[in-house]
């Protein structure tokens, strides 16, 4: 399996982290994408990756982490990612309107970041919270002149409805532990109707930790709860939806073979 979405530089996983790498090597996790929030946590994962050869990351500024976004940031997220094989998306970008209001704030850190993946040819990892209207109009604007790069919209949580609209700009969809919470019937249907090339699994540990750890620290080995609800609501075997998440996550995130 691989975790395409993880968040291990946090401080709570300071005291355990060679554990918590056990627990996903034995779990099958083969590779993980490391998710970047701002700009200074950079050094950080890159010393992540360092140290577990499975990880590759990510960089970027949040949709609520718009105050790290300075006059030079582009420059230094550009810089990064070129000099660092191991960088295979900018993100975690994006827009969250169920935290912050400042929605044209937002778009200012957003659109210079989508503008660099397209330069650089790196797919983005979006974070898109109570914000899929504005999200899809900045984006089909985009594919209209040829600027929209692809991509995977991380953590869905949205109506089949918005999930095909995202489908139709090339988007891929990621389910994290949401889908195993039993309320959860939109990310359920979801789950179903997703095309079998089109998906992703991750745990954007240690947030939202999947049942029956629901409440706790999250990690990537319980990526492997995730996978098991999505066979269960896809009518597959996890074996089946291990192979196909992680030949997607190949796919968008230029993953070698010997990673997964």
């Amino acid at each position: 399996m691989v975790d395409s979405h993880c968040h291990i530089v946090f401080r709570n996983f300071d005291d355990d982290l060679e554990e918590v790498s056990r627990r996903w090597r034995d779990a099958g996790v083969k590779a993980l994408v490391h998710a970047c929030v701002e700009p200074g946590e950079i050094g950080a994962i890159r010393a992540l990756a360092d140290r577990f050869p499975e990880l590759r990351y990510s960089v970027g500024v949040h949709p609520l982490d718009t105050q790290h976004w300075h006059h030079d940031t582009a420059a230094v997220l550009r810089q990064a990612a070129r000099s660092d094989s191991r960088v295979v998306a900018i993100g975690e970008l994006g827009l969250d309107l169920f935290r912050d209001q400042n929605l044209e704030q937002q778009l200012a850190t957003l659109e210079p970041q989508l503008d660099l993946a397209v330069e650089l040819d790196l797919p983005v990892i979006v974070h898109c919270r109570d914000a899929a209207e504005p999200m899809l109009n900045l984006l089909r604007q985009r594919a209209d002149r040829g600027a929209c790069p692809r991509g995977v919209m991380h953590c869905w949580g949205g109506s089949p409805e918005e999930m095909a609209a995202f489908l139709e700009l090339g988007f891929l969809i990621s389910f994290s532990g949401t889908v195993t919470f039993p309320k959860a019937a939109a990310t359920h249907a979801c789950a179903q109707l997703v095309p079998a090339d089109r998906y992703l699994i991750e745990t954007d540990c240690p947030f939202l930790a999947p049942v029956p750890r629901r409440g706790k620290r999250n990690e990537p080995a319980f990526v492997a709860s995730v996978a098991a609800r999505m066979a269960e609501l896809r009518g597959e075997t996890l074996t089946e939806v291990a192979l196909t998440s992680s030949s997607n996550a190949a796919g968008l995130f230029g993953l070698t073979l010997h990673t997964v």
